[in-house]
């Protein structure tokens, strides 16, 4: 009232999560039958003066006095306070004035959302509870014909509501009509087994037998404690006990050792401070969702114990119990929460919408904290939230409890495990007697073994604290040791430990995610695309990204970020664990085949997208139920390396060692190019001397000569020329045998590189021509671009200029006609080089910048790197001396993004030019002298 609503809140309120198409145009008729329903004689199309547009939504200008609800509430605040007065008469007519103000079930028809519901169900409670307190002073006051006209027409409303019909039968008996008493008790039986399988609570029963009896009370209980609650300021509701309330404190002490969380605990502080300031309507709900062992009970006792004080009227505490098999259920929960707050045994009702009543009745405008511990799912929680926008829930759980975040806002806490100086802080203060030189990489080894775990860590804190003479190194070699990690951590007769805390959450699972989680136990890293997951499975990518979801719930994966999901290393460990007691060798060995042929045909659809002009290997095809990714595009596939380059290595030394499904050095040449572009160079030499072994344990002699090739290239970016050159050669000598033509070719290409690098200008120039005559010979054009290029770079070195520019006119040319970008960096760098031999240096600085740009377009980092050196040094020539300390200061952050910061030859050329930068002052320095 008076606050604008938005078409989309209407939307979502009316119909949730399934509007039919014409909603708007829907809420736009029921606006103007709104209208003409509050202003009869309203012209068509007329806003009105009641119900006004408001931006894209509406807003109601109607005024208090104008509401039957605001008139029907204040009828009651009335009543309530001549109840508390004394004035009993004058109550019971302010409760039928407002009760007689309700002309049917609120929202009828429109209640098609659960919010919707939610709301017209709220109300109607409210005439439930005011008919009943308006029945019950009735009958005290010896006037129970006054209410029995309102009540039947609530009664009518709520046909299955128990506790208005004890009211009903009992305003019967009162008034003599014994007969229609029981009549009303016969026939809710008789609904209550047919529509709900059920039999009459303990006080419809109750009832019954008052009436047969004839010994039906007046009902001073409930108004006696109604008139009590009023005088205290609490505001009485359904079925409300008689017993006095206590202030229940029931937080279990907060743990002594607590550390860290300092984000998540702001997150609560900032949450908690924030409700309190501002208006609210209901109260204030976080769910702390992660994997078991993950400390949200710690984090959210320790937040409950921190701010229990400000919450006056007590605190309440359940261990849910949802990782059992039998979890507690919300009737139980609710009559423990009523015991806790004083209600006695004898005054508990029976039905659980009694005990729904009871509870919220007490809760009502009360300031409590409660603590609902190891929750199921929503369904087990909502009816456990109390009645008071003054109260804090604190709720923790495996799964994200999205349900209670839309319909009953809650705010969602996930908790990871805690960072490594956290765990560092949580082990020395549980530790405080570690010597000081044990905090070192001991402390960290046992922290990465524990997968920072905080139960884990506690147990392994445990264990030192009950054995003094136990040093972090002797745990740290008992975890290193251990086969089976997850023993090692075992938590002794409590079942405290990370096993039993993942079994729970395993034993949730359908059979299909079982499977995924006990076989992702094979997968090469704790991250994993959902993709690869469906080649592990051997099952289609949909179905496979279901069984995902429902391992996130479970908590047994997290995603994080382009569809890969990953799993802490106990939680690996414990899949591991299963695979092995569950799966047979057979299909672990089958699910290890799918995976690495998934891992080496996406490599291979990757790598024909980022070197187009190749012509690549083409792997065997893959075995049923593959699914490899498929990059569209040159960025998807520099992109899709840069996230599995770690698991390629991983997938090239399984393949090595297990033989499974796939030849290593297939893997291996696929991945290349990215690593040398991306300056990957130890991963490089790492991968290949991999694959080397594994192809000649196999014999494979044409394997062995693609490796020995690549393994040069990459011991060349060492400047290990002379062992590039053996490597060369000796791949040579087998692609000569095999009839290779265009291998050789590429041999010859790079032969002719290590020589340059080596002065033999002569041999290094008959190399080259070596491999433009192969490739010319099987029609390579794209190749006699570098062919060519390479011949000018020799040339021009010896200083044979007119050939050198003859040559690389013919290699630009040739070119541009093959439309070749990736060879274009290297083509401009080689005619940038010969340009300032000729003392063009204006021309070459032109040649470099586009140099440059062609590299970085492709990812040629190491074209780039080269080109900005060469940029600084021509610059400097030229005197634009800032302008160079610039470009060398972009070398130098390329170089930095190379693995390891690059080759040490790589290092000493950047420090040679700026050794020569340093050498010219700047405007306003003096010259350095050069480094000796």
């Amino acid at each position: 009232m008076g606050t604008p609503t938005s078409l989309t809140q209407l939307v979502d309120f009316l119909w949730s999560d399934n509007p039919p198409p014409s909603a708007v145009n829907v809420i736009h008729k029921y606006v103007g039958a709104l209208r003409r329903l509050l202003e009869p004689d309203l012209p068509a199309r007329a806003q009105g003066s009641w119900l006004v547009r408001h931006g894209s939504g509406y807003r109601f200008d109607a005024d208090v006095d104008q509401l039957d609800l605001a008139a029907f509430r204040r009828y009651l605040r009335s009543a309530r306070e001549s109840l508390g007065e004394g004035q009993a008469d004058i109550a019971l007519d302010h409760y039928l004035q407002g009760l007689l103000l309700w002309q049917g079930r609120p929202g009828d028809g429109l209640a098609e959302s659960a919010a919707a519901s939610a709301v017209f169900s709220a109300l109607e409670n409210e005439l439930f509870e005011a008919a009943i307190e308006a029945s019950e002073l009735a009958v005290r006051e010896s006037q129970p014909a006054r209410v029995l006209p309102v009540l039947r027409r609530a009664v009518a409303l709520g046909p299955l509501n128990e506790p208005l019909h004890v009211a009903l039968i009992r305003t019967l008996a009162a008034t003599g009509q014994q007969a229609e008493a029981l009549s009303v008790f016969q026939a809710l039986r008789g609904r209550l087994a047919d529509e709900l399988g059920i039999v009459p609570g303990a006080d419809l029963r109750e009832a019954q037998r008052q009436v047969l009896t004839q010994s039906v009370p007046a009902a001073t209980s409930y108004l006696d404690e109604a008139e009590a609650g009023h005088r205290a300021g609490t505001p009485p509701g359904n079925l409300r006990p008689t017993g006095p309330l206590v202030r229940p404190a029931q937080l279990p002490p907060d743990l002594p050792a607590f550390v860290g969380r300092d984000a998540e605990l702001s997150t609560l502080t900032k949450l908690f401070g924030e409700r309190r300031a501002g208006a609210r309507t209901s109260p204030l709900i976080v769910a702390l969702d992660g994997i078991g062992g993950v400390g949200k009970s710690t984090l959210a006792l320790h937040f409950a114990r921190r701010i229990a004080d400000q919450l006056v009227d007590g605190q309440l505490y359940l261990d849910l119990r949802g990782q059992e098999p039998e979890a507690l259920t919300p009737s139980a929960a609710l009559r423990s929460f009523l015991f806790a707050l004083g209600v006695s045994a004898a005054q508990i009702p029976d039905s659980f919408d009694s005990l729904v009543g009871m509870y919220r009745s007490l809760s009502a405008h009360k300031s409590l904290v409660l603590l609902l511990d190891n929750a199921q799912d929503v369904a087990q929680v909502r009816p456990l939230l109390p009645n008071s926008a003054q109260s804090l829930v604190l709720i923790t759980g495996r799964a994200p409890l999205v349900g209670l975040a839309a319909h009953d806002g809650a705010y969602l806490l996930h908790l990871d495990v805690p960072d490594l100086a956290d765990a560092r802080l949580l082990l020395e203060k549980r530790l405080p007697t570690l010597p000081p030189d044990a905090r070192n990489e001991l402390v960290e080894e046992i922290i990465a073994r524990c997968g920072r775990l905080p139960l884990a860590l506690a147990i392994v804190s445990a264990r030192v604290e009950a054995r003094p003479q136990v040093t972090p190194a002797a745990i740290a070699a008992e975890l290193a040791q251990s086969e089976n990690l997850l023993e090692a951590l075992h938590g002794g007769r409590s079942g405290s430990d990370p096993r039993t805390a993942f079994a729970w959450s395993y034993r949730q699972l359908s059979p299909g995610a079982a499977r995924l989680f006990r076989l992702s136990s094979v997968t090469l890293s704790p991250h994993v695309s959902a993709t690869a997951c469906a080649s592990l499975l051997g099952l289609d990518p949909q179905p496979t990204r279901e069984l995902l979801r429902e391992l996130e719930e479970a908590a047994l994966v997290q995603e994080c970020g382009d569809a890969r999901y990953r799993s802490p290393v106990l939680v690996r460990s414990y899949a591991r664990e299963l695979c092995l007691d569950t799966d047979s060798e057979q299909e672990r060995n089958d699910a290890t085949s799918r995976l690495l042929q998934h891992y080496l045909h996406s490599s291979f659809n990757a790598q024909v997208v980022l070197v187009p002009h190749r012509i690549p290997i083409a792997p065997p095809p893959p075995m049923p139920g593959v699914h490899p990714e498929k990059p569209g595009s040159y960025d998807e596939a520099m992109a899709w390396f840069g996230a599995e380059r770690e698991v390629l290595g991983d997938a090239v030394r399984r393949a090595a060692e297990t033989e499974h499904g796939i030849v290593p050095w297939h893997l291996a040449l696929t991945m290349q190019q990215y690593l040398q572009w991306a300056g990957f160079f130890y991963q490089w030499v790492e991968v290949m001397r991999l694959a080397l072994g594994a192809a000649r344990r196999a014999g494979d002699r044409l394997g062995e000569a693609h490796v020995l090739r690549s393994l040069a290239g990459a011991r060349f970016s060492f400047a290990a020329y002379e062992e590039a050159r053996n490597l060369l050669l000796a791949a040579q000598e087998i692609f000569v045998a095999h009839g290779c033509v265009l291998e050789q070719g590429f041999v010859h290409t790079n032969l002719g590189d290590v020589l340059i690098r080596m002065g033999q200008y002569e041999s290094a120039l008959r190399e080259h021509r070596e491999a433009l005559a192969r490739y010319r010979a099987v029609g390579y054009h794209r190749a006699e671009v570098r062919a060519l290029s390479d011949i000018a770079d020799v040339l021009g070195r010896r200083g044979d200029y007119e050939q050198a520019v003859h040559a690389l006119q013919e290699a630009v040319r040739l070119n541009e006609a093959v439309g070749n970008l990736h060879e274009g960096g290297r083509v401009r760098l080689d005619a940038a080089c010969l340009l300032v031999k000729l003392d063009r240096q204006r021309e070459a600085v032109e040649q470099l910048e586009r140099a440059i740009d062609s590299a970085q377009s492709v990812g040629q980092k190491p074209i780039q790197f080269e080109a900005l050196l060469e940029l600084a040094q021509v610059r400097l020539t030229v005197g634009e001396a800032q302008r160079a300390r610039e470009a060398w200061s972009e070398a130098r952050s390329v170089l930095l993004t190379f693995q390891n910061g690059g080759t040490e030859a790589m290092r000493v050329r950047l420090d040679e030019v700026r050794r020569v930068l340093d050498a010219v002052p700047a405007p306003d320095q003096p010259a350095r002298p050069p480094d000796h």
